[in-house]
């Protein structure tokens, strides 16, 4: 029996609280306009045509197969499409719908507050925008009749300047500009951003036209056409207004100082002293598979995009509120419980989502409060959230997308990559769990009552709500493409959904679809920024040299060096979403690694860890703020208590540089007794931070033995290990019979 909320969903039977609900809806940015009537409309099919677009065209060559041949619909894309003309339109979708979605400046407080006398200059600038996207469409025209295209002739070099470059230009700064003082109401169109779609798409336009003929293959040489110069500059210009819009301004940041770096590197000193590179040159090319167009958003547009439809279908049938009852109903009774539900619920979430702080706001609603509730402070209750949506990132098999991104740079197998993920994650949970646990434990914590909490057995009989991520697990492991592996998980989400009061008809899945296209914006137009910096990185070879540095480090330290790499891969982290991260350190930070004589797939491994962890590294810790926005607390101290619960993913990466086992390099045997050993070395070292071993405090010397024995523990050697469980022991037979009396509280818990 289930009745309705006021909020839509279907609420549990009626003897059953309601724990979790609302989970799966999507959290509404500040800057995110919310239409209404035939602007709602229009809106929701754009995104909904877009996210499915992309279905459509991933499972193309299916498609094909069925129909004997590609299939040709008049004034529709070729299906399968070839790979750039579909990387060009997947950001080029993007962007328009994210420009019309997210505002460039507040919203008015009121109507009076709107400026609509700018208004005018946003028509005299779409003007050139569509004359542009014209003139784009007319080479087209030329090139099919027969025209020679190249950047020699006069006439086309003329043509591409001032009747197509320089409007665009023009246009697209304009607009920008425009859009950061025209202000207006949260339900309306604000023109510039319709100016700024209109030039995506002009870009777009010409792109497509150009690259269709042997024209790639001259970017970077006197030969390339300047229009491709011209409509990168432009394309640029959008993403980093896009970026600053979705994402804040950390990535515009560090993009804008990489940008700088490729003209101003020649005046440098030392290994950052790079070659001179006409603008020409670098715009020619960083709109390629060597930059924009390259990893980053080939996984954005493929692995990416194909999960968040995944995710959007699981909301779209409330199958994430099941993933935080059913926590709720294992983990709730146990002291600290909600904690313990926040490492499970929001590890789980954040797996598929791909986001930290996106899923910070979306678990952390429901988990915060109840960890105040139960005795946590609400700095503690703020950081046991950041760090379990952070450990989202690096749990296996989805990884938020990170596996894929190693897939695709590394060319490493999928489930490779995957498998090897398995032991560190474990390593990362648990470590968390121990940290919560002992904190509950100091606190004199209790559980919740069996009346707050879903009932066990109901939640056991759902558990056949677990089979999308079960289908899409057996299936990747079985040698499914991943394509393949998550269109099946899709549509398992929605057969699923039947067995539920949340059905999924025609209505549910187009709402899944427009949800799937909301929530890829961010994502991909983050990725999209990033292949800016991997331009840079690539055109510039500041990678390379980087490399030397690595070298030279090593040659008095292996360590150091590591030390070295953990400090860069983290610092390009901070402020970036995980797939930017990783994506910038591996062009970075991990042919350096590779060529100290690191196996790659440990390199990637390395960087992928520290890029994940800088979310909840302070100062600038992303899903540390979200959550302290949610609980309340201080921003900083927050991000230094999820520092301090997720320290053991800083010394993880070491570990398996030093003990492959951990990666499933290994046998049986090895791996097992590897496992063992770090898991009591990642209790040794909780035990030592929060200052509890087996169930009692710990006095301060103590916990520098126990944290002497977690690093002998966490080396992996036999003779380490057995030092590491001697000190171990001899701590335990100090505390148990002599006794010592710890000093007073040194953290009490504080005001929710």
């Amino acid at each position: 029996m289930s009745h309705e909320t006021p909020n839509g969903q279907a609420a549990r039977e009626s003897d059953e609280p309601v724990i979790a609900a609302g989970v799966d809806e999507e959290p509404v940015e500040a800057n995110r306009r919310m239409f209404d009537g035939r602007s709602a409309t229009l809106i929701a099919a754009l995104s909904a045509l877009y996210a499915a677009f992309h279905v459509l065209a991933l499972n193309g060559t299916s498609i094909s197969a069925m129909t004997g041949g590609a299939v040709d619909i008049p004034f529709l894309p070729t299906f399968p499409m070839e790979t750039w003309n579909f990387r060009i339109v997947h950001v080029a979708g993007a962007l328009a719908i994210g420009f019309l979605i997210f505002s460039g400046t507040r919203f008015p407080d009121s109507e009076s507050a709107e400026t609509r006398s700018l208004g005018w200059l946003s028509l005299v600038l779409m003007a050139p925008a569509l004359f542009s996207l014209g003139v784009a469409l007319s080479f087209a025209v030329e090139i099919a009749n027969g025209a020679m295209w190249n950047g020699i002739d006069p006439r086309i070099k003329f043509n591409e300047t001032w009747l197509y470059g320089a409007p665009l230009i023009a246009a697209t700064a304009g607009a920008i500009v425009l859009s950061w003082v025209h202000r207006r109401r949260r339900d309306g169109f604000a023109a510039p951003d319709a100016v700024l779609a209109v030039c995506g798409f002009a870009v777009a336009a010409y792109l497509i036209v150009i690259y269709g003929t042997l024209m790639r293959n001259s970017t970077g040489t006197p030969f390339a056409p300047i229009g491709i110069s011209l409509a990168a500059l432009a394309g640029t210009m959008l993403i980093l207004e896009l970026t600053r819009r979705v994402a804040g301004m950390a990535l515009v940041v560090i993009s804008a100082v990489f940008l700088v770096y490729v003209f101003a590197g020649t005046h440098l000193p030392g290994f950052l002293k790079s070659p001179s590179i006409e603008w020409t040159r670098f715009f020619s090319q960083v709109y390629t598979d060597a930059g924009i167009l390259g990893p980053t958003t080939a996984v954005s547009s493929t692995y990416i995009i194909l999960f968040i439809v995944f995710a959007a279908f699981l909301q779209a049938s409330k199958v994430g509120d099941y993933f935080v009852n059913f926590a709720f109903a294992v983990a709730g009774r146990a002291r600290g419980g909600p904690a313990k539900v926040a490492i499970f619920a929001s590890g789980l979430m954040g797996m598929i989502n791909g986001t930290s702080a996106g899923n910070v706001v979306a678990t952390g609603s429901l988990t915060i409060p109840l960890m105040k509730k139960v005795g946590y402070h609400r700095k503690t209750a703020g950081a046991v959230e950041a760090a379990a949506s952070t450990g989202g990132q690096i749990m296996p098999p989805i990884m938020g997308a990170g596996a894929f991104i190693m897939a695709e740079i590394t060319g490493i197998p999928y489930a490779e990559i995957a498998l090897a993920a398995v032991i560190p994650a474990i390593l990362y949970f648990v470590s968390i769990y121990f940290m919560v646990d002992f904190e509950a434990a100091k606190l004199g914590m209790r559980g919740m009552g069996e009346d707050e909490l879903p009932r066990f057995s109901t939640m056991i009989r759902r558990v056949y709500l677990f089979l999308p991520i079960i289908i899409l697990i057996v299936a990747l492991f079985l040698g499914y493409s991943v394509i393949r592996a998550g269109t099946l998980a899709i549509v398992s989400a929605a057969v699923v959904s039947w067995l539920t009061p949340s059905r999924m008809g025609p209505r549910a899945v187009a709402k899944a679809f427009e949800l799937a296209g909301f929530m890829s914006i961010q994502i991909i137009v983050v990725c999209a920024c990033a292949g800016i910096i991997v331009g840079v990185i690539s055109l510039t070879g500041v990678g390379a040299r980087f490399s030397n540095l690595l070298l030279d480090l090593a040659d008095t330290s292996q360590l150091l060096a590591l030390v070295f790499a953990m400090c860069i891969s983290i610092l390009l982290g901070m402020g970036m979403p995980t797939t930017a991260a990783y994506a910038v350190a591996a062009s970075v930070v991990a042919p350096g690694l590779v060529e100290l004589g690191i196996n790659q797939l440990t390199a990637h491994f390395f960087v992928f860890y520290f890029a994940v962890v800088s979310a909840i590294t302070p100062p600038v810790a992303l899903a540390s703020y979200a959550a302290a926005g949610i609980s309340g607390a201080n921003a900083m101290e927050t991000s230094v208590a999820s520092f301090k619960l997720g320290i053991a993913a800083f010394i993880v990466p070491f570990m398996f540089f030093y003990n492959g086992a951990l990666l499933m390099d290994g046998g049986t045997v090895e791996i097992a007794r590897a496992l063992v050993t770090a898991v009591v070395g990642v209790f040794l070292l909780s035990s030592a931070v929060q200052g509890w071993f087996l169930g009692g405090r710990s006095v301060w010397y103590l916990r520098i033995a126990l944290l002497a024995a977690a690093l002998f523990m966490i080396e992996g050697g036999l003779m380490t290990d057995a030092v590491g469980v001697a000190i171990a022991v001899g701590a335990y037979a100090i505390q148990r019979f002599l006794k010592p009396r710890p000093g007073a509280l040194v953290e009490a818990r504080g005001p929710d």
